[in-house]
């Protein structure tokens, strides 16, 4: 059977989704595939980027594990094209240790950074770490309206004017962290530690760089129904008129 169209299951087999695992060393994907069917969920193989993003369309996975180094599409470009249509979980698996490398991952998009070797358990407690983000909303309600902005945290899904927005996975979860919290001030550092994860060891100018695009993504909203404010020597805050 090709690579492609591995979809390795058992009695379990889709119960917590589908976990997309692009890696082309079958050794290393045949272990992993194992251990998530083990935590409850599907898993589909995918030895090269280009099956894998012909995969991603019939699998509709809930987090993707991708190797950066493949043969012939990269990891790097796998990732960009992802983004392009989705903002499915993405978790890096990667040989290389350099800080550079990860700091690039997570800025690209990628919500976590693994690198090689690791165990497979760990692996699947980053799986499950990342589906759980963000926290639960506190704002007590599944969806939020802040004037032409509405933020459903149950699909993760933002909407401006009625359309709906793609944003990068770690960006939206901060925006979603920030949206639950309206009004309310954090520092780059608590931002971190609830979006990015404590073991982040990557520059705090992550949270700049996510804050610029999703200005940017949100331009078109009135600032008089609510606007990313960064408050100097303070930290960030979604003001938003509950009132709008």
């Amino acid at each position: 059977m090709e690579a492609g169209n591995k979809h390795d299951g058992n009695s379990l087999s889709g119960h917590k989704g589908t976990i997309l695992i692009i890696e082309d060393e079958d050794a290393i994907s045949r272990v992993l595939a194992a251990y998530v069917r083990k935590a409850g969920y599907d898993s589909r193989i995918c030895a090269n980027g280009t099956e894998a993003l012909e995969a991603f369309e019939s699998a509709r996975p809930a987090l993707v594990l991708l190797d950066v180094m493949l043969p012939g599409m990269n990891g790097w470009e796998v990732l960009r094209r992802l983004r392009q249509r989705s903002s499915c979980p993405v978790i890096m698996l990667t040989s290389k240790g350099d800080v550079g490398d990860r700091i690039q991952g997570l800025n690209d998009g990628a919500d976590d950074y693994m690198t090689k070797p690791f165990e497979p358990g760990e692996v699947v407690a980053r799986i499950q770490a990342v589906l759980r983000r963000p926290a639960q909303s506190l704002v007590g309600s599944d969806q939020v309206t802040f004037g032409s902005v509405r933020i459903d945290f149950k699909s993760r899904s933002v909407y401006l004017n009625g359309a709906s927005l793609t944003i990068m996975p770690r960006d939206l979860s901060l925006l979603l962290f920030l949206a639950e919290h309206p009004n309310r001030i954090f520092e780059r550092e608590h931002l971190i530690e609830r979006v990015w994860g404590i073991d982040y060891d990557g520059s705090d100018r992550a949270v700049d760089l996510a804050v610029k695009r999703l200005r940017k993504l949100l331009l078109h909203w009135p600032a008089e129904e609510g606007e990313i404010r960064t408050l100097r020597g303070m930290g960030y805050q979604l003001y938003a008129n509950t009132r709008s």
